[in-house]
């Protein structure tokens, strides 16, 4: 089975779309599954105003159809709700093909964080993207019930996964005074950083990420150690380094970091709201409170070994067959494509 995805976002991005995509690719490779991607690599791009590290595509129609029709896909999934994702969504709807989408990230409060947008106006047109869609798929019960409730069909889940070859406990010294609290992501408007480098705590502060804020909150926040991007090896010795990992976004709609740092022995603090709470639910694994810093010091007490153990129940292979199996429970396969034949390793 051949599965294209369309995306904006896609390397050198590092976020959590790329990363799940990149992620749900080589587990399905043990399914018998093959992904493709259509990209911004394929097409000229500008700059994103306020964010240059982003880069837009601009697509045109018949390059679109081309790229699809020399993929030969099984069926057709539509990650973001940017350029390329509305120029697919139009390829199919024109030639009535089914097709899937995902819903990673909340724009309209990504949005309203950079201009006085109203946040009605975006998630009309995001139901309005979505609403041909034969699956949308959410990252957990909380988001798939809130999507539900604000108009948008044929919700399902798609839970996320954590590479725990990679991100497991390690004895590792920063040299750093301790406590290390730690906060991994972009350092953009929208994860809310200065929530975190606000607080009054003992020890050190430690930014890992980069992004259009990093250069102000470098030079207004002298005490803490910005790293930058860290990649692999080195960016889990971090996270095996630090006390407490620091989640002060609100707008996330899972936060791949907070199962990366659990996974590590790295208890979370972070606010009481979707995406952490989604993530952590009642579990023994992190605090959260309205008060960041009383968050911080009460995750100085949580174990790391049940850390760890919550977080090896998710694994990218069962997000894989996740996917998978809700594309073929709806029908998603493309006309005179033998794309059921999958279902043979389906649960």
């Amino acid at each position: 089975m051949r599965i294209l995805v369309a995306t904006d976002a896609w390397h050198p991005q590092v976020n959590g779309v790329v990363r799940t995509l990149t992620k749900l690719a080589d587990a399905a490779k043990s399914l018998d599954v093959e992904f493709s991607f259509l990209t911004p690599q394929w097409f000229r791009t500008f700059a994103m105003p306020s964010y240059r590290d982003v880069r837009v595509a601009m697509p045109r129609p018949g390059r679109i159809a081309k790229l699809i029709e020399e993929a030969r896909p099984d069926s057709i999934h539509i990650a973001t709700e940017g350029p390329i994702g509305l120029m697919v969504r139009r390829y199919c709807r024109q030639r009535k093909l089914p097709f899937t989408t995902s819903f990673h990230t909340r724009f309209p409060e990504y949005v309203r964080a950079r201009v006085p947008v109203p946040g009605s106006l975006i998630w009309r047109a995001l139901r309005r993207f979505h609403s041909p869609s034969r699956a949308v798929m959410a990252a957990t019960p909380a988001l798939a019930s809130e999507l539900t409730e604000r108009g948008f069909h044929n919700v399902v889940l798609w839970p996320r996964g954590v590479d725990t070859h990679l991100f497991h406990p390690r004895a590792i010294d920063l040299c750093l005074p301790a406590p290390v609290f730690l906060s991994v992501g972009r350092v953009a408007v929208e994860k809310n950083l200065e929530a975190f480098l606000d607080l009054e705590l003992p020890g050190t502060k430690v930014i890992v990420g980069d992004g259009p804020a990093r250069v102000a909150l470098e030079e207004a926040y002298l005490d803490a150690i910005f790293l930058g991007e860290k990649h692999g090896e080195e960016l889990a010795d971090i996270y095996a380094a630090a006390d407490v990992f620091v989640f002060p976004s609100k707008t996330d709609t899972f936060g791949l970091v907070l199962l990366e740092a659990l996974a590590s022995g790295l208890p979370v603090a972070a606010f009481p709201v979707k995406g952490p709470r989604d993530v952590i639910g009642d579990a023994p694994v992190g605090a959260l409170d309205h008060d960041l810093r009383s968050a911080c010091f009460a995750a100085l007490d949580i174990s790391r070994q049940d850390c760890v153990e919550f977080a090896a129940n998710y694994t990218w292979e069962a997000s894989a067959r996740a996917f998978i199996d809700s594309i073929l429970a709806v029908g998603a396969v493309l006309p005179g494509r033998n794309g059921a034949e999958p279902a043979r390793f389906v649960a």
